[in-house]
């Protein structure tokens, strides 16, 4: 049961690339929730700083695999909070956009272990929003071509998708706590 309870409350935001997934995280930490950070910004990150081969751009089969093996970290750490945790993209999203890129049958096994809450919020493509920076090199095609694998998957893996609005950061967390029905149980 202990696992079960777990999945209920990891809460996944997804989606398009430059949809306001980390403004909304944000908002959601500001109000003392849990947050997890993109686990393929933070690799960006690193690998940028240390002169690592391990990106999107130049190998992103390794870059994948190291989202992966990062989101998976993630999820262990994330079991010593209580309450909703709120994860921005994790292993649905690495395990996905690495089978499309490979060919690996990687999605269903990995995914099945190791679950969310079965609502997974979903930024859409917003245009108006979206901006490429040293992280985020992909325009705004590739984004939203990343946003409708995401759609066509999640609910094969039977996650219930909400697509949030396009409104402000403080409604949208608004509309997700209200969405999960406030705040989570720690029993």
């Amino acid at each position: 049961m202990k696992g079960r309870h777990l999945q209920n409350r990891f809460v996944l935001i997804s989606g398009c690339s430059g949809g306001g997934k980390s403004t909304l995280l944000a908002e959601l930490h500001a109000r003392g929730y849990p947050i997890v950070e993109e686990p393929g910004r933070r690799i960006v990150a690193e690998e940028l700083a240390s002169g690592g081969k391990a990106l999107p751009w130049i190998d992103a089969a390794a870059f994948l695999r190291r989202v992966v093996d990062v989101a998976l970290t993630d999820r262990e750490m994330a079991r010593a909070h209580s309450g909703w945790v709120f994860f921005d993209r994790g292993l649905v999203d690495a395990v996905s956009a690495l089978e499309a890129l490979t060919g690996e049958r990687v999605l269903r096994p990995t995914c099945f272990d190791h679950r969310y809450h079965r609502r997974v919020f979903m930024t859409p493509p917003w245009p108006e929003i979206y901006v490429t920076d040293a992280e985020r090199r992909h325009g705004f095609e590739a984004a939203t071509t990343e946003y409708q694998r995401l759609m066509e998957t999640l609910p094969t893996l039977d996650y219930d998708l909400v697509v949030l609005p396009k409104i402000p950061p403080y409604a949208r967390a608004d509309f997700v706590l209200a969405t999960l029905g406030g705040t989570a149980s720690t029993a």
